[in-house]
């Protein structure tokens, strides 16, 4: 270790550390422009220099690349310093005036302009993409050319490289966002950014992310399909940034068993894919957004950091909302999803509030039941949001008139006034059907669970048990079970979770005592009861050569019996007899 002093604070660090990084620890601010944690020091801009003093008097070294020693004392903020700062920043100002990571940090020290001649070049040469491809990438696609005045950065010959594969990190870690790494002119290969699935892919992500600000747990993930490191054995830029060394490369993906008691199925649900409507122009026509694209775009950490812009960066003057698209549909889905008219009311009220514009509802029926529902749309009659009932026929940049010139046209059936209306937008939001998930027949074959209209979950009884499944001891919760919104979804997870714990608190389960059971003596082993049985609770004895009914899992529903040829099998309480006797009692 390696004891120095730093604006009279005292610090040890190990030997080899640089006085920017010793400073870094003792959260001494020190400007620079050329220096990345996980890139070896370059000293390319001289801007983060300091004082050393010694027996023989004192220098300016530059923090980054001077390695510490025993009893060094260093001045960062001394009159000299700053001075020769200053120098230094103004002749890079001078190089590259329109820079602004230069522009800012000249500002901070209290230069606006430069004294020296401008060149007015697009990158200072501090090093940086230079050193990531060849450090970090082990791909070595670009470097400097030539020297002195004529030093630059460019592919070796001054021609596109063949070796790069536009991974991106030179244009991430430049300072300037400089010219100088266009791919364009780089390589013939394009960048592939990450879309952003939590942004609807309006914004892109970093093969190493968090999935959402509130993710549980709050903990950052690592894209194996994307990261570098895991798919060539370069970068791991990450594992140099993490003080904690929480990085493991070499983790495997591991599936466990546990055995439960309960089971909650919360598998949630699906938006409809807006595109199967081809004649709305989703994903089509630009400013045609989805309910959660608009979701995203007026959150404060959305891409646009919560304001409501088009495609071309400025407000829209005029918004058209369509409700129930792929709802409410014979052609898609049948049922209403519940939700969507009171999203699309919310819609309404933030484009009305943040940004003014004239707002359409095109409705078939306005549907608000809830708490404070109505009331809420009827604040929104009052807003001048203008309510418009009925199918909107399609979505068209076609204009008929001076007025739909670069507009999106909502041409609509008014069923209210009796005419069809061409409405001039410029930006148009579907609202979408809430749909099963795209795996819902697996889990419903994985847990024996039935399936009622629109393929939702199917409980055990839709007012005395209408978080139970058929299969004792699963229970349903949220828009897996049908569409409901957040306080409906809110309740029926703390019932779900509710029955969950009262099963683990009484420690047994009580059976029905109608279930199924086959005489072995008439079973003639064609096992169509095991293929027949919903809730696999029929297995083959392979000793005895007959079926056996586990009881645990029969439910009483009778497949069995009426699917076994030789009658076998026989429902308990419902035997021949018992029947008939019914029937006479009901005849006599």
């Amino acid at each position: 270790m390696v004891s120095l002093t730093i604006d009279g604070k005292t610090i040890d660090v190990e030997y080899g550390t640089t006085i920017l990084q010793a400073a870094e620890k003792l959260g001494i601010w020190i400007p620079t422009l050329c220096h990345h944690r996980s890139l070896a020091p370059y000293g390319a801009c001289r801007v983060c220099l300091v004082e050393l003093e010694g027996s023989h008097g004192s220098s300016i070294e530059a923090s980054c690349v001077h390695p510490v020693a025993d009893g060094m004392a260093v001045r960062t903020g001394t009159e000299r310093v700053v001075n020769t700062r200053k120098i230094m920043l103004e002749l890079l100002l001078a190089r590259c005036p329109e820079v602004e990571a230069i522009r800012n940090l000249a500002r901070h020290l209290g230069i606006h302009e430069s004294r020296f001649p401008k060149k007015n070049e697009d990158c200072f040469l501090c090093g940086m993409c230079v050193r990531v491809c060849h450090e970090r990438m082990g791909v070595g696609a670009i470097n400097f050319l030539h020297r002195g005045v004529t030093k630059k950065v460019s592919p070796p010959y001054d021609a596109q490289s063949p070796i790069c594969i536009a991974c991106g990190a030179c244009q991430i870690v430049c300072p300037a966002q400089s010219k100088s790494v266009d791919f364009a002119r780089l390589t013939r290969h394009a960048p592939r950014p990450i879309p952003s699935e939590f942004d609807e892919g309006l914004s892109h992500r970093a093969a190493a992310y968090i999935p959402f600000a509130q993710a549980v747990p709050h903990k950052p993930v690592i894209d194996a399909e994307h990261c570098i490191r895991l798919r060539t054995g370069a970068c791991g830029a990450c594992q140099a940034f993490c003080d904690a060394g929480a990085i493991d490369f070499d983790q495997q993906d591991s599936i466990r068993e546990i055995d439960v008691g309960s089971i909650v199925v919360a598998t949630g649900f699906e938006v409809f894919d807006s595109r199967r409507i081809a004649r709305y122009g989703y994903r089509r026509l630009n400013n045609v957004i989805s309910a959660l694209d608009f979701e995203r775009i007026s959150h404060a950490s959305g891409p646009t950091s919560g304001e409501i812009l088009t495609s071309s960066g400025t407000p829209p003057e005029a918004v058209a909302i369509i409700h129930c698209v792929g709802s409410r549909d014979e052609h898609y889905h049948e049922y209403c999803s519940r939700v969507c008219c009171m999203y699309s009311l919310k819609f309404a009220h933030l484009v009305k509030e943040k940004t003014g514009a004239e707002v359409y509802n095109c409705y078939i029926d306005m549907r608000t039941p809830g708490k404070g529902y109505e009331e809420f749309y009827k604040r929104l009659l009052h807003e001048g949001v203008q309510f418009i009932r009925g199918k909107v026929a399609e979505v068209t940049d076609v204009a008929e008139t001076p007025d739909e010139e670069g507009k999106l046209v909502v041409v609509c059936e008014d069923t209210l006034l009796g005419l069809t209306r061409r409405l001039p937008v410029d930006m148009v939001i579907l609202s979408s059907a809430l749909q099963p998930g795209a795996d819902a027949d697996r889990v419903a074959r994985l847990f024996s669970l039935s399936c009622a209209q629109g393929e939702f979950f199917l409980e055990k009884h839709p007012k005395l048990a209408p978080v139970e499944a058929a299969t004792e001891g699963i229970y349903l919760a949220g828009a897996c079970q049908g569409p409901k919104d957040i306080p409906d979804s809110v309740a029926q997870g703390a019932a779900a979770a509710a029955c969950a714990m009262s099963l683990a608190d009484r420690g047994k389960y009580v059976l029905e005592p109608i279930t199924s059971e086959i005489a072995t003596e008439r079973c003639s082993a064609c096992k169509m009861c095991i293929a027949s049985c919903p809730y696999s609770a029929i297995v083959f004895d392979e000793e005895q050569d007959v079926s056996v009914i586990i009881e645990e899992l029969c439910k009483g529903c009778g497949t069995c019996v009426a699917s076994c040829p030789s009658g076998a099998a026989r429902q308990k309480g419902f035997e021949d007899v018992q029947i008939y006797a019914e029937l006479d009692g009901i005849l006599a």
